[in-house]
Parts: C-alpha cells; sequence; structure tokens
C-alpha cells in the first residue's frame, strides 16, 4: 500500500533507511492520513538511538530524550523523530517509571492508546505494520483501547477523555469494553491543566451529542464538571426537544467551531438547575447571572486563560439580552454599548445557537438572527457614539466647565451623557453636552 507524505518526511526515512534504520510514520498524522485527512504534524519512529539520531541529522533538539523523542529540524520543518520503546510502571499515571528501546516495531506498538493510533507505516517498503486491527477499526468506525482497557486507563486516566474526544472528532462508535471500562474515579489523578486541554479539542469535534452520550452515562462527565451533568433530566418549556443538558450540546454543536463560542454555547444555561423555582418548575430566572459565576469557576478550574474565560462569562451572562430584528436603532445602540462592540457578533452567534437547539430546524433560527445580525451591521456603519471615549466631552472638560472636583461624580455624570446619546446622537456636541451635564449634576447634587 502507499500513503502520500511530504517530501521532507520521505527525505528524512530515506535518511534512516539509508543509515541501516528501520523508520515508521507512526501516530495521528498515519490515523488522520489513511483517513483521506491532510495531517498537520508528523510523527517518526525508529530503532535508531536518540545519540544515533542527533549524529544522522545536524539540527537537533533534545525534546525528550530520556523517553527518547528528538526533534529533527528538517528542511524547514520540526519532525519528531522517537526510539521504538517497550514502557512499564505508570507511577504518576502519566509518564512511565522506566524505558527499554526496542527494535521491534510491535512491541512499540502495544503500549499506545486506541487500536486506530497504534499502526506503523514504512514508506521505504510500503508495508503497513498493524498488529492490533487499527486500519479494520478505521473502517469500521470504532475506537477500542489496545490490549486490555482497564490497564489503558490505569496507566493514564486522561485516555479516557481522550477517547470522548476521539469520538467527537471522529464520529466513530466505542467498543463495548472499552466504554465499560471507563472508571470515573481515576480522572482525579489528572491535572486540571491537562483535563482543560483535552476538553478544549473536544468540544471543537463534529460530533458532541454522541460523545456527550458516553461522556454522561459512564459516568465520566459528572467527575469532569458536576455542574453541567447537573443540568441532565431538568426539563424545560414545550419549544425545548431537549432537557437542559441536551439542549446544551445541542447549542454547542451549532454554533462555530471557536474555542470561546464553543464552551459559551455549553455553559450558557448551566445555572439552571440552581434557578428552578421553589416548586420545581422551569423559570430559570437569573440563571444567567448564576450561570456566569459557575462557568467562571468552571473555567478557571481547568486553568483556561484569563481571556478565554472571560469572553465566556460575558457572553454566558448576556445572553439573555433580548433582541428582534424590528428594534428601533436606538435599542440597537443600547444593545452593543451594553454587550460591547467586540462581544455583540459572538453574542449573536451565541443566540442562534441557543435557539437552533430548541427546535428540530434550526431554520427558524439562521432567520431570525440574521435579521439582527443585518439591524447590528447597519447601526455600526452609522459610526454613532458608543462609547464613552467618543463623546465630544470628556472628565477633564466637566472638571473645567461644571468646577467639580475629581470623583465618582464624573463617572456618573459621563455615564448619563453616553446613555443620552446612544438614544440621540445628534446631541453629541459641545454646547448640547454640558448642558445636560449641569442638569446631571443638579440632581446628583439635590439626589
Amino acid at each position: 500500500m502507499r500513503v502520500p507524505l511530504p517530501s521532507s518526511i520521505m527525505n528524512l526515512c530515506r535518511t534512516l533507511h539509508g543509515a541501516g534504520f528501520q523508520c515508521y510514520v507512526v501516530g495521528g498524522a498515519l490515523r488522520d492520513a489513511l483517513l483521506g485527512k491532510e495531517p498537520h504534524d508528523w510523527d517518526v519512529t525508529t530503532d535508531a538511538l536518540p545519540e544515533e539520531v542527533e549524529r544522522l541529522f545536524p539540527n537537533t533538539v533534545p525534546t525528550g530524550r530520556e523517553f527518547g523523542t528528538i526533534t529533527v529540524m528538517w528542511e524547514g520543518r520540526p519532525i519528531e523523530v522517537t526510539t521504538m520503546r517497550q514502557e512499564t510502571g505508570y507511577s504518576d499515571r502519566r509518564h512511565p517509571d522506566a524505558v527499554q528501546f526496542t527494535t521491534d516495531i510491535r512491541l512499540d506498538l502495544a503500549r499506545r492508546d486506541f487500536t486506530v493510533n497504534a499502526m506503523a507505516y514504512d514508506p521505504i517498503s510500503r508495508r503497513l505494520a498493524d498488529p492490533f486491527r487499527g486500519r479494520l477499526h478505521l473502517r469500521r468506525r470504532v475506537l477500542a483501547c489496545v490490549g486490555d482497557p482497564n490497564e489503558r486507563f490505569q496507566e493514564d486516566p486522561l485516555r479516557m477523555l481522550r477517547l470522548i474526544r476521539f469520538q467527537a472528532v471522529l464520529g466513530f462508535r466505542v467498543a463495548r469494553k472499552t466504554a465499560q471500562s471507563i472508571q470515573p474515579n481515576l480522572i482525579t489523578l489528572v491535572s486540571p491543566e491537562r483535563m482543560g486541554q483535552e476538553l478544549g479539542k473536544l468540544l471543537l469535534g463534529d460530533h458532541l451529542m454522541s460523545a456527550f452520550e458516553l461522556f454522561y452515562s459512564t459516568g465520566l462527565l459528572q467527575a469532569v464538571i458536576p455542574e453541567l451533568a447537573a443540568c441532565a433530566h431538568i426539563a424545560q418549556g414545550k419549544q425545548h426537544r431537549f432537557d437542559v443538558l441536551g439542549h446544551s450540546i445541542s447549542a454547542a454543536q451549532h454554533i462555530p467551531a471557536e474555542l470561546h463560542l464553543r464552551w459559551a454555547a455549553l455553559l450558557h444555561d448551566v445555572g439552571k438547575p440552581l434557578a428552578l423555582d421553589k416548586n420545581g418548575g422551569a423559570g430559570f430566572r437569573g440563571h444567567e447571572e448564576l450561570g456566569a459565576k459557575l462557568a467562571e469557576q468552571i473555567l478557571r478550574r481547568l486553568r483556561f486563560s484569563n481571556q478565554l474565560t472571560a469572553k465566556v462569562v460575558h457572553l454566558v451572562r448576556h445572553h439573555m439580552y433580548p433582541m428582534q430584528p424590528q428594534m428601533p436603532d436606538r435599542a440597537v445602540r443600547r444593545m452593543i454599548a451594553k454587550v460591547g462592540e467586540s462581544h455583540i457578533f459572538d453574542l449573536i452567534a451565541l443566540r442562534q445557537a441557543d435557539i437552533a437547539g430548541m427546535y428540530f430546524d434550526p431554520v427558524q433560527a439562521v432567520r431570525f438572527l440574521q435579521g439582527i445580525r443585518s439591524r447590528v451591521q447597519e447601526v455600526l456603519s452609522q459610526n454613532a457614539p458608543l462609547k464613552t471615549a467618543q463623546l465630544a466631552v470628556d472628565g477633564h472638560d466637566l472638571m473645567a466647565e461644571l468646577g467639580v472636583t475629581p470623583g465618582p461624580i464624573v463617572g456618573r455624570i459621563i455615564q448619563g451623557l453616553l446613555d443620552m446619546v446612544i438614544d440621540d446622537p445628534r446631541l453629541n456636541n459641545r454646547a448640547d453636552l454640558l448642558e445636560a451635564a449641569r442638569r446631571l449634576l443638579e440632581q446628583d447634587q439635590g439626589s
């Protein structure tokens, strides 16, 4: 068989073969190539020892020398070259306690996580080493652990999340024995950072509904994001086809595959279990504020960046902002000013996904939100002031003209002027603003 490879990979393998060493393309790149996808990063394994790889190639970085990995800078790209190895013991539930180099590709493949990742292709002989039927599983669209799934998950419990991630990305079904071997209690041994990284990759997949079904049914979601798992079995209004959890997953699937948008959609209703009325009814009043607080806790716990966390929290907090295509210009300006120009189109995307996640036919949501998007674009094109920095006066002007000293009162007056100008942009001139500022000052002092 022939697998198309970049010339840089072919030339690197020829160099290793020419020096008398075995050389195989392995891992996710080979899996994706066999699926007809274009891989991003290529990994190579060889029986050459790390020092032999360093002697063969002049430009190398000892990325993980103790585990046999050398990064070779070759024809303008970094290529990870790893010596074939066996591994024993995983005391830290991540790294092997001992590594023993080998010349047997089958022993190297036996240490890998899933059969679809446990194949090796020799580009010189064009032979595929496939001792665990990975290619058959690719054809049948099955995810199964290499060997005993209990052992694989014990070695590194993050593999349980990786399994869910591959299901979300590839859309494969999970072999029964592999699914039954998931042990949710083990995930507590994984660092929050690693869980967050894996969840980020999972959320960008195209098959979230089936992946989250397994995620929840195995108890793993309850161990990783219990706040989200609590949304299961909470019914909503008649217009909804899912419970709160199903709706949240559906909304995430309907939003563009950008990480902050996927998280915002997944967590936008996470506050609903805490917002049930006293009789257990589905009023959910105030769930957006409760959800914003929970979203912040979740994302900080998983060690996501402050920037991503702030974006998600902002969108969750404002996702119930009322919007209609028939809104007058002043209402659209108020909405943009409240939400922020940098967030407004993300919020519209979230509302569209929210509505699409309610119905069997998302066309209604698309039409509804297209009208709102057009209105926002129209209002933005008018260049009306939406921020205090766009006012024709600033705090220094107010202090000079009104005789006030620096303090909260200046900020209150500036905000009052902005509210006035948002309603009527024609008032954004020095004379009208100063006159209005005097009135606001009198009102403030009289209160």
